[in-house]
């Protein structure tokens, strides 16, 4: 970092709400940053670095400049005629001696003559040239530093009481100290009751300074001062990446202690919260006794990262470990007693977790379904138990769709039945009240005690999924069945009663649930091959026979529900690297088959390369611009059939005989779902489209060769676009 016109700003204040810190953080510093920027007070290689530890929030930027340069500001006042009364000895109007005094300009008469002759015109207009004053560093950093905390994505703001006893102020914590240094001047800058100063804290317990205060005599110098006399690492990538690092070695000591390799848990989020409550991190570990992996080891991991904030060790196999990693925010010699009183604590969050693991498997599954009654779903559907009525009426429905006649699975559908019936009543379990993440897995623990099959109890679990982006989808097909039907009722149901998600808002994750709809549908070789639409019908319906005011489940509602998940499906297929024209190709056409999405896609971007594709293309175009000017109300163009004893030109029959091939050849391949080679054969129709259109006038006087042509073109054109609208391409 440049040793020169280095700027640091920190507010030092009590722990702040960790989840938000690292927020808290950037938002601070690029607020600071902006706002000096706006003002002209850094130059243009200038950069900035956030900091952000659980007692402060600061800023280090480099190349400052103490006062911003002058500027010329060119004002356009108005027209010469309003400006003045006399345009020749240039008398001024009162509406320009009004306009000027906006400028806090002195426009007495001794002044005004100065003034007018500073005055520019230009194409009739009058224009006021003023330069502006630089500001100095301290005004600006004021501003800056007032804007950045007004600016603050805070979760919840404080009101505390200042020193004096009588003022009160606001910010996310009480602040204590308020450091503004350029290099190793004092900026004199006051925010919530403070005056900035060099002085701030150290670590409450490691910093071995009187009172814990450190004085930073150097912006240049705050990361090691605060590192070496505070014991605070004040940079939270830093911090985070230490303590990364020292889990990791201290998951290779235990796994070389205990002969068997170990690994930590992947969870950034609990990574980044820990991060923020520590800083002077120290991996320690832990030890919980081996009875409580009798418990479905989902519950251990939860209790212990949710209630604890430690990290568990897993074996190769996925198996949890009785060793926990802990951060300590201290480093004494003997960290005996720390490990001890984390052993200590844990011990009853995981005798909880036992106890209602024990207490739950006392009572079946279907017992607790019974009660789903008592829990309310939503005021306009019903209770949860009329919701799950209605997803065992979908699933039962779904199966009856030819594609199941080609599945051979024995018992699919008692399995589908019962784990659809059951899917919810974990909800009732004291596990799944305690930890509502648990949802569906403790559903698949108690069914396997329960003694139903592994294809019911995988089901029960599975049929949230996918959960989240890149989360996996059901393992079965049970599984798949029930989520696709649970999800549709979800949907329906919410987009029936009006709650559609508005900009950023979506309470009920419909947008989750429609891409969930679109993968269960759309995945090659671990999807269901179903029809979008048929779906979409069994839903609502189902909706029309339980809800007694059911109008809303009309045709309009299914509209509204296609294009909700194909706006959705599309954002899939973007992310995976479809262009927008290749994606609106295909889903413009609303295609029932979500399953065969994948390969259409595929066959555009081989058609695309043809030499033909530019004017196949173009002739498409210029056949859907003849055919959009035919007024349905006068012809029906589905209802036209094509004469050939009414051709009159070779190029029309030419045309025709070639369109049949081509047909025939095409509809073949894609039945086969070889889509590649039906539209690489609509390459064989452009030389006789060109000379058609060369040597064929479709809007002859004669109605009937017109009406035939109209016929020969809405066939060309409903075969040109059978996979994919080429219009859109």
């Amino acid at each position: 970092m440049n040793n020169t016109n280095t700027l640091l700003v920190e507010l030092c204040c009590e722990e702040l709400p960790p989840k938000a810190l690292q927020n808290l953080g950037n938002s601070f510093a690029e607020n600071i940053y902006k706002s000096l920027q706006k003002n002209d007070l850094v130059n243009t290689d200038s950069a900035f670095t956030a900091y952000a530890s659980p007692r402060r929030l600061s800023v280090i930027i480099n190349n400052i400049r103490k006062v911003s340069p002058d500027k010329l500001v060119q004002q356009k006042l108005m027209p010469v005629k309003i400006a003045f009364e006399n345009a020749e000895n240039k008398k001024p109007s009162a509406a320009l001696i009004k306009k000027l005094n906006t400028f806090n300009l002195n426009t007495e008469n001794e002044n005004l003559d100065n003034i007018i002759s500073q005055l520019r015109i230009e194409k009739e207009m009058v224009f006021f040239d003023n330069t502006i004053s630089g500001i100095d560093l301290a005004k600006g950093l004021q501003v800056a530093v007032e804007n950045a905390i007004s600016s603050l994505p805070i979760p919840k703001v404080m009101n505390y009481q200042l020193q004096d006893g009588w003022s009160s102020v606001q910010f996310v914590r009480p602040v204590h100290h308020l450091v503004a240094l350029l290099d190793n001047e004092i900026i004199p800058i006051s925010v919530l009751g403070l005056t900035a100063n060099n002085i701030t804290k150290g670590h409450r317990f490691e910093c071995k300074t009187e009172n814990n205060l450190i004085r930073i005599n150097n912006a240049n110098d705050y990361t090691k001062i605060l590192s070496e006399q505070g014991k605070v690492i004040a940079n939270f990538a830093d911090r985070k990446n230490i303590i990364q690092q020292q889990l990791n070695d201290a998951a290779k000591e235990v796994a070389n202690e205990v002969g068997e390799e170990l690994f930590i848990t992947e969870d950034d989020d609990l990574l980044n919260e820990v991060t923020a409550l520590v800083e002077y991190p120290n991996v320690l570990v832990g030890t919980f006794e081996k009875e409580f992996l009798v418990v479905p080891q989902e519950c251990l991991i939860l209790t212990m990262k949710t209630n604890q904030k430690y990290f568990p060790l897993l074996n190769k196999n996925g198996k949890l470990s009785n060793k926990f990693l802990l951060v300590s925010n201290i480093k004494p010699t003997d960290c005996s007693a720390i490990i001890d009183g984390n052993e200590r604590v844990v011990r009853p969050r995981l005798s909880d977790a036992r106890f209602f693991f024990e207490q739950d498997c006392k009572k079946t599954l279907e017992s607790r379904g019974n009660l789903l009654s008592k829990v309310i779903y939503h005021n306009k559907l019903g209770n949860q138990q009329q919701r799950n009525n209605r997803v065992v009426e979908i699933a039962k429905n779904i199966l009856n769709l030819p594609y199941f006649a080609t599945i051979k699975q024995q018992n699919l559908t008692e399995e589908v039945i019962k784990a659809t019936q059951l899917s919810k009543a974990d909800l009732l379990t004291d596990m799944v009240g305690e930890f509502p993440e648990l949802q569906g897995i403790m559903g698949r623990y108690y069914a396997q005690n329960d003694g139903l099959s592994d294809s019911i109890a995988f089901a029960i679990e599975d049929h949230y999924k996918p959960r989240f982006s890149g989360d996996d989808l059901p393992r079965n097909i049970v599984g798949k069945i029930v989520a696709l039907a649970d999800k549709l009722e979800t949907i329906t149901g919410l987009f029936g009663i009006g709650q559609l998600p508005t900009g950023d808002k979506d309470p009920f994750a419909l947008r989750r649930h429609a891409i969930g709809i679109s993968r269960l549908l759309s995945e090659k070789n671990n999807s269901l091959n179903l029809p979008l639409n048929d779906l979409l019908v069994i839903a609502n319906n189902v909706f029309k026979s339980n809800i007694s005011d059911a109008k809303e489940y009309s045709e309009t509602n299914l509209k509204l529900l296609q294009n909700f998940i194909y706006e959705r499906f599309a954002g899939i297929l973007k992310d995976q690297g479809f262009t927008t024209n290749e994606i609106d190709s295909i889903l413009s056409l609303q295609p029932s088959d979500l399953y065969n999405v994948y390969d259409k896609l595929n066959a555009v971007k081989e058609f695309k390369k043809l030499p033909e594709f530019e004017a196949l293309v173009a002739a498409n175009k210029r056949i859907y611009n003849i055919l959009k000017k035919v007024d349905s109300k006068v012809l029906n163009l589905q209802e036209l059939t094509i004469n050939e004893t009414l051709f009159s030109e070779v190029a029309e029959k030419d045309l025709y005989n070639i369109l049949n091939e081509v047909a025939t050849t095409s509809m073949q391949y894609y039945q086969q779902q070889d889509y590649t080679k039906s539209l690489i054969e609509l390459a064989k129709l452009k030389n006789n489209i060109d000379i058609f259109f060369e040597k064929v006038m479709v809007n002859v006087d004669d109605i009937n060769i017109k009406n035939n042509r109209l016929a020969l073109l809405n066939s060309l054109f409903a075969v040109m676009n059978k996979i994919a609208d080429l219009s859109k391409l």
